[in-house]
């Protein structure tokens, strides 16, 4: 196997048939940083998750999974926490939606009454559900620098007008899929963040993970209020720690974040779990 590229919290790996292995650390990151602190079980979780995700979303469009089999040579810790997935071209827009108004989308309403060039009634406040969802795309940073919103023609520019009406079109179509799936289990999905890339056919193809706390906000239905930030099933939590007097951590000094307390670390892995198992049904062992 030949490493390939880290990011946050996967390893890529070039397998000898030209096959890319992707295997998912325990490690978490925020604000850009990625944190000391591991939290346990979190690369399976995400994994499993994605997979169970992908098989939800098959009939949308496809996925890059070739295998789950554990590829010869490979340590047997990375036994449920790696895939092997067909090499793509990846689109060059991070592709997100939105359902509900929270986050740097809440702070682009609030300046402009829009989120990526999208209009938005007025009134609405921290957590209020959209009209319908919103495609709100962003630029694809380096690790360590920070995803900027890009409007639609933005998109059209970088990626040609066919091609961002598509990127546009499955991202709802996921999200939707997503979104009524968890709210079946209890879940509200307020955004998400999908990955594409073009087979060698020229077909979309779903990569990376889907549907998963880290590329996701989930929020427990039946505590959801507008007005304030929700309860959440995704790393929300720690966002939140980070940023409270309690980590003593300034984010405008461009310092690192503090590595995450035992309490903290544990309460992540059980929030991790838990929006695994309400989404899937299944145990997490």
């Amino acid at each position: 196997m030949k490493h390939l590229h880290s990011g946050k919290v996967r390893d890529l790996y070039e397998l000898p048939g030209g096959e890319l292995l992707m295997v998912a650390r325990d490690t978490i990151s925020a604000f850009d940083h990625v944190l000391d602190t591991p939290v346990p079980d979190k690369g399976r979780i995400l994994t499993q998750l994605s997979l169970w995700w992908f098989e939800q979303l098959a009939d949308l469009l496809p996925n890059h999974v070739i295998s789950t089999d554990l590829p010869d040579g490979a340590p047997a810790e990375w036994a449920g926490r790696s895939v092997v997935a067909r090499r793509l071209d990846m689109v060059k827009v991070e592709c997100v939606a939105r359902g509900h108004l929270t986050g740097s989308g809440l702070k682009d309403y609030q300046a402009t009454g829009t989120v990526c060039g999208v209009p938005l009634p007025p009134g609405l406040v921290d957590g209020s559900a959209l009209p319908e969802p919103i495609f709100t795309p962003t630029t694809k940073a380096p690790v360590g620098e920070h995803d900027e919103p890009m409007t639609f023609e933005q998109v059209e520019q970088a990626v040609g007008a066919g091609v961002a009406a598509r990127v546009r079109e499955l991202t709802l179509a996921v999200f939707r899929r997503g979104a009524e799936l968890g709210r079946e289990r209890g879940i509200i999905v307020a955004d998400t963040k999908i990955e594409l890339g073009w087979a060698p056919d020229g077909e979309l193809v779903l990569a990376d993970e889907v549907l998963t706390p880290d590329s996701s906000r989930f929020w427990p239905l039946d505590g959801w209020e507008p007005g304030h930030a929700q309860p959440s099933f995704d790393k929300q939590f720690v966002r939140d720690w980070l940023l409270s007097p309690a980590s003593g951590w300034d984010r405008a000094s461009g310092a690192a974040p503090p590595p995450l307390p035992p309490e903290i670390i544990e309460r992540t892995r059980a929030k991790y779990v838990e929006a695994y198992e309400r989404l899937t049904g299944r145990a997490f062992a």
